[in-house]
């Protein structure tokens, strides 16, 4: 039978065959003793298999709470398993309380992280992935050329009436925006109804694109439960929209499967709440991962963080992501990164030499509107250092050629 693999970084006081066995048990027919029904024949069609050990270090002090012997030090581990379909066949739900369910709870771990995992190629006839994906949506958004979408955040993120918001994104459209979102935190609120919001600003989107030829691309936050969602997501249809943002964390991999298989949209994956689920180094799940699962569900751009990027998130962690988004999986189209989170132009110069890619969502919140020269200057430093970038520049070069970008140097170099 097609079986599916999962990679896990692991740490325990235990012998690591043990404690693999521990976890492979635990996740598939395996209980803390045997019980009846429990044959060996059901073993071998259904239970977990330990595939791979590759030993890493020790340490003294144990990660997380966990079993505590002592005079024994902590062995780290990466540690393949696997599992057959048949346990749980294409509920990815179920898959995911396979991969990660009781597991971290496992006295016999003080460490244990899901890394990667891989499934069968049958499953490309179960899951369509993105509808859109990274090319396609950057054909939404009217980005043709070899560069980055540039993008920005609407701030502050709740607070602003639609009429003023619509005009913001007027002016962001005509210094060359390709795309603009709300901010996670705003739903529909008591000063910004989102039907009004809507009607607002794509009136603004929609008379540009009559105007130039060039439709940017909103995407409206219409997150909440699944029917909140439908009448948000017509509302975006009805009005001309191209994109919806949906917290992914918030919703869960059924709502927003569900989201993704309406299938007029190109969905915005936002990942808040991520740190919960990631900043331990041994708890929790790593990108590639992460990513597949949304993967599958169909979400067309993925959040990344950025190169120095506010948050905790390392640059190789970073660099990690792209790829992953960057990476085929199942013969679907790439999903296209979100590279955000106190972004401006000056990181463009070493985010171009670290993944070498232009197939981007670049968003800047402050980095355009807090612009010297306002939000035109912004949208249109970025240009001017992703151009910069790409030709070869440094960043002090790059600043020396384009007064937008200068500014932007003096404004947020430091």
């Amino acid at each position: 039978m097609e079986r599916i693999h999962a990679t896990y970084l692991i740490e325990s006081p235990y012998e690591i065959e043990k404690a693999a066995a521990v976890l492979a048990g635990e996740q598939s027919s395996g209980t803390f003793v045997s019980v009846p029904g429990e044959t060996d024949e059901l073993k071998t069609r259904f239970a977990a298999r330990v595939e791979n050990i590759e030993l890493l270090d020790h340490v003294s002090e144990p990660s997380m709470p966990g079993e505590v012997i002592e005079n024994k030090t902590y062995q780290r581990a990466k540690v393949k398993v696997s599992w057959s379909i048949e346990n749980f066949g294409y509920n990815i739900p179920a898959m995911i309380s396979t991969l990660q369910g009781n597991l971290y709870e496992l006295r016999q771990f003080t460490g244990l992280k899901l890394d990667d995992f891989e499934v069968p190629e049958s499953f490309a006839s179960h899951f369509r992935g993105p509808q859109f994906g990274m090319k396609g949506t950057k054909q939404l958004a009217g980005v043709e050329a070899e560069r980055p979408m540039i993008g920005t955040i609407i701030k502050p993120s709740v607070g602003l009436t639609p009429e003023y918001t619509a005009n913001l994104v007027k002016s962001l459209a005509e210094a060359g925006i390709d795309f603009v979102k709300d901010d996670e935190l705003l739903g529909s609120a008591a000063n910004s109804p989102f039907d009004i919001r809507v009607e607002k600003i794509m009136k603004e989107i929609n008379e540009f694109a009559d105007k130039t030829g060039k439709k940017i691309m909103y995407a409206f936050n219409i997150t909440g439960d699944l029917e909140t969602m439908k009448a948000n997501y017509e509302i975006v249809v009805k009005a001309g929209g191209t994109c919806a943002m949906v917290s992914i964390n918030s919703v869960g991999w059924t709502g927003v499967k569900q989201v993704c298989d309406w299938g007029e949209l190109s969905i915005h994956g936002h990942r808040n709440g991520w740190g919960m689920l990631n900043r331990h180094p041994l708890l929790g799940i790593n990108f590639p991962a992460y990513n597949k699962i949304w993967r599958l569900a169909g979400v067309d751009q993925m959040h990344v963080n950025g190169i120095k990027n506010k948050f905790w998130e390392s640059d190789d962690s970073v660099v990690r992501s792209i790829k992953s988004c960057h990476t085929p999986f199942l013969n679907n189209e790439s999903v296209i990164p979100v590279v955000s989170s106190g972004q401006w132009g000056g990181q463009a110069f070493e985010t171009y030499r670290r993944t070498q890619t232009t197939d981007l969502l670049y968003m800047a919140g402050g980095g355009i509107m807090a612009h010297p020269s306002g939000p035109q200057g912004g949208v249109k430093a970025l240009h001017q250092a992703w151009k910069g970038a790409v030709d070869g520049m440094t960043l002090e070069e790059a600043a020396k050629q384009y007064k937008e970008f200068s500014e932007s140097v003096v404004k947020f170099g430091s």
